[in-house]
């Protein structure tokens, strides 16, 4: 069996096992051993399988591609030895069914595994887009619920027996006693794991969609989990109205995109028609050496009036009009929209206010929300989509990013609550990975994407297991639990040196040092371009995004585990975890240490990552047409260029250790008072902590208004309609009563007389009815009589008329 048939399969069989966890346990959840506990084994060993088919498929996919070389050219050289830089990038024919030609684009295996229907051009199916950030992708996220599964079997343990909720106090004032969820958790847990992946291996627009819907519903189900909690519910609540608000605009770029290409699927695919171009060869066509092209449907759809006035849309006409900026402003639009979505789901701003309030939610669901799944999508959406991404649109990313980081850094600076600092880093570093898709670092913003993953979700972990040793999540009331909890304590501060870049400079460092030092060389790149002057602010965003993460970071790990216990019944009780959360803990550190690092033979998540890079986003700087001055610079010069990689490593390097120093002076050694800056800067202080009033002007410009409006139309309608209809109810329930009346007395009336006159000559008549045989025979001689009788006076009269 081939790789194009082999690889599909596997990693199908890894995105439906979940699902047949999902649809035992709703079977047979309740009655899987004593209080459902054996829910949690087959969910972990659904997603462990998952977990094993994605490393076979990682296996096999280097086996076939490799591993791309460091980068391969800049600008020029890869326009004047195209095909050999596509030799490079890319192995064997792109699809299972692509044709020959397509050789050289890139790898990458499309197509259908079910067709649910064909109406016309609309052909509705469930495909799939395998490459090497589809195989990454598959990885981690199974790789990384696999751990949070093991772990949330010994977090959830409570959830087996009856459950007292001390934080809900019911009328009567008792505290909410209700039945363990345990395997309904586990339930949900094994649909948002299909529904992430299912979003990860889809091929087209219309399976993304649905499964980034669907990843929308089970977050809303997870983070409302204690739906009895009013906190719970209005967060649940929060994060699908505001996830909504972004889907409107994803669901206006792909219907720009459907509209206009005809087609909904990503790759080239080999249909009963022959081979049908999809989305991403359409926009950068290989006759153009995969430049960015507006395509001819755009072009088209925008000539629409010359068209209507009969000029002939010919090759000639067409290509004269995309010269003109035909169609351009559609492919913007297309490309804002579908990050209007990932606005959404990865929680930026101004939809950013959702994901800390998700902290509502278990911990095992904030660590698999904030690393693996529900935020992740956002960014893996961009990443996937970027060969349509115009620099316009890729400018806009940036600013959004760059707002986002510095933004929710400010914030968890001044956050008590352990995992609320975890929620705002995660918002800053989710800004980082849009800053930089955005200024043109595909690779640094993919394998960003990669590395938080692991240490974000080893950081959620280690607070929960904080949490569950001391049962509060506030930090004031923690300190020196490295004594009690030395296993949680030390993989934490793994997580903390990885998320602050920490390294020996040119020579080794943590996950999260190549990343970082990645986005910064590409921010520095964009910066220095001649057109991007207005955009400098960028990189000063990023590298003071760098200090302010060393410092939120180690001022909570020094507020949980150093120092003196500032609450000394908390620190009596407290103890560490079981093996079964502990040891997750220490399996994401080695990868949040290691997974980043390169190995001998160029060997490394990069290199990997790099054989998944659309042809030409990445080997000639992109001008705007809208913006005429703008310039995406090349990710491949910025990495040639030894110059900007300097720089950018000793100030990605610098600014962690300036953040690591300040916090470690504040609450490590403690020689400098937080208190006395705090007064000091009271306003500013009283700014961050009320999270720059966002919650506040939200709810004063969108939630007050539309609860004005709502009793406005609920007064409407109790005073108004309510009133207007009770009064036509009144009506006819008058005029029923008086047609009841005529009914009864006339009607009726008149019936009932003819039935009673009827009746009684009935009564009457019976009188006769003896059933005596002479009475009979006189009364038959007598009507007998009678009849001659008539008969003769009525013919007497007649001969008297004659």
């Amino acid at each position: 069996m081939q790789l194009a048939e082999t690889l599909p399969l596997l990693l199908a069989l890894a995105w439906l096992m979940p699902l047949a966890s999902f649809a035992l346990i709703v079977l047979f959840g309740p009655r899987m051993g004593k209080a459902g506990v054996l829910a949690g084994y087959v969910a972990t060993g659904a997603i462990l399988t998952s977990m094993v088919l994605s490393l076979v498929s990682l296996g096999l996919w280097v086996s076939e591609h490799g591993f791309a070389e460091q980068h391969h050219a800049d600008a020029s050289h890869a326009a004047a030895h195209a095909d050999e830089s596509h030799g490079e990038q890319a192995a064997e024919p792109a699809t299972a069914h692509a044709p020959a030609e397509h050789a050289a684009e890139k790898a990458y295996y499309a197509g259908d595994w079910y067709a649910l229907g064909v109406f016309g051009p609309l052909r509705i199916t469930i495909g799939y887009y395998i490459d090497a950030l589809t195989v990454a992708m598959f990885v981690m996220v199974t790789l990384i619920a696999t751990c949070i599964h093991f772990y949330a079997n010994g977090y959830m343990h409570d959830e087996l027996h009856d459950v007292t909720d001390h934080e809900v106090i019911l009328a009567d004032g008792h505290h909410l006693h209700r039945k363990g969820r345990f395997h309904r958790f586990f339930q949900y847990m094994s649909l948002f794991c299909f529904s992430m992946l299912g979003l990860v291996i889809a091929g087209n627009i219309a399976m993304v969609f649905v499964f980034w819907e669907l990843v929308g519903i089970c977050s809303y189900f997870l983070i409302g989990f204690y739906i009895e909690r009013h906190s719970a519910s209005t967060a649940a609540n929060k994060a699908f109205i505001v996830n909504r608000i972004g889907d409107f605009g994803m669901i206006v770029g792909l219907m720009i995109l459907f509209g206009t290409l005809g087609t909904f699927a990503f790759g080239d695919a080999k249909t009963d028609a022959g081979v049908e171009q999809g989305i991403f060869s359409l926009v950068r066509p290989t006759e153009s050496n995969h430049a960015l092209t507006v395509p001819d449907g755009m072009v088209k759809a925008s000539a629409a009036q010359e068209i209507a006035a009969g000029i002939k849309p010919s090759n000639e006409q067409i290509a004269r009009w995309r010269q003109q900026g035909y169609g351009y402003w559609l492919l913007v639009l297309a490309g804002l929209g579908i990050f209007c979505g990932c606005v959404g789901k990865s929680a930026q701003f101004p939809l950013h206010v959702w994901l800390p309030d998700a902290m509502e939610g278990p911990t095992p669901v904030s660590a698999l929300v904030h690393s693996a799944t529900m935020v992740a999508a956002g960014v893996y959406l961009v990443g996937r989509f970027y060969p349509v991404f115009a620099p316009e649109v890729l400018l806009t990313i940036a600013i959004i990013g760059g707002i986002t980081l510095f933004l929710a850094a400010t914030i968890a600076i001044t956050a008590t609550d352990i995992k609320r600092v975890l929620a705002y880093s995660t918002v800053s570093q989710l800004g980082y990975m849009m800053l930089a898709l955005g200024v043109g670092g595909w690779l640094a913003g993919v394998l960003h994407l990669l590395t938080h993953a692991f240490f974000k979700s080893l950081l959620f972990l280690c607070s929960g297991s904080v949490i569950h040793a001391c049962h509060t999540n506030e930090m004031p009331k923690m300190g020196g639990l490295r004594h009690k909890m030395p296993w949680t304590a030390y993989t934490m501060l793994v997580g903390c040196l990885a998320i602050a870049g920490a390294g020996i400079p040119f020579v080794i460092g943590f996950s999260g040092y190549y990343s970082k030092d990645a986005i910064l060389a590409q921010a520095l790149s964009f910066a220095r371009q001649p057109g991007n002057i207005l955009h400098t602010w960028l990189f000063y965003v990023a590298a003071a995004g760098a200090a302010i993460t060393a410092f939120y970071m180690f001022r909570l790990w020094y507020m949980t585990f150093a120092g003196q216990p500032r609450d000394h019944h908390i620190y009596e009780h407290a103890h560490e975890s079981p093996k079964v959360m502990y040891v997750p803990l220490v399996i994401l550190a080695v990868f949040a240490v290691c997974v980043a690092w390169p190995f001998p033979g160029g060997v490394s998540l990069g290199n990997l990552l790099e054989t998944a890079r659309a042809p030409g986003t990445a080997g000639a700087a992109a001008d705007g047409l809208l913006l005429s001055r703008l310039v995406v610079p090349s990710e491949h010069q910025t990495h040639l260029d030894e110059d900007i990689h300097v720089q950018a490593t000793l100030v990605a390097s610098a600014t962690a250790l300036a953040g690591f120093i300040l916090a470690t002076m504040f609450y490590g050694l403690r020689t400098l008072n937080p208190d006395d800056v705090r007064r000091q800067f009271s306003p500013i202080y009283r700014w961050l902590i009320n999270k720059w009033y966002f919650d506040e002007l939200y709810h004063a410009i969108f939630v007050r208004p539309t609860l004005l409006l709502s009793e406005a139309v609920a007064a409407i309608d109790r005073r108004l309609i309510d009133r207007l209809i009770d009064n036509l109810a009144r009506w006819t329930r008058g005029l029923s009563d008086v047609d009841d009346l005529i009914d009864r007395y006339f009607v009726d009336g008149a019936v009932n007389l003819t039935a009673n006159w009827l009746y009684s000559l009935a009564v009457w008549l019976r009188r006769f009815q003896t059933g005596q045989l002479r009475q009979y025979v006189m009364f038959i001689v007598v009507g007998t009589v009678a009849i001659f009788a008539a008969v003769s006076l009525l013919m007497g009269f007649a001969s008297a008329g004659v």
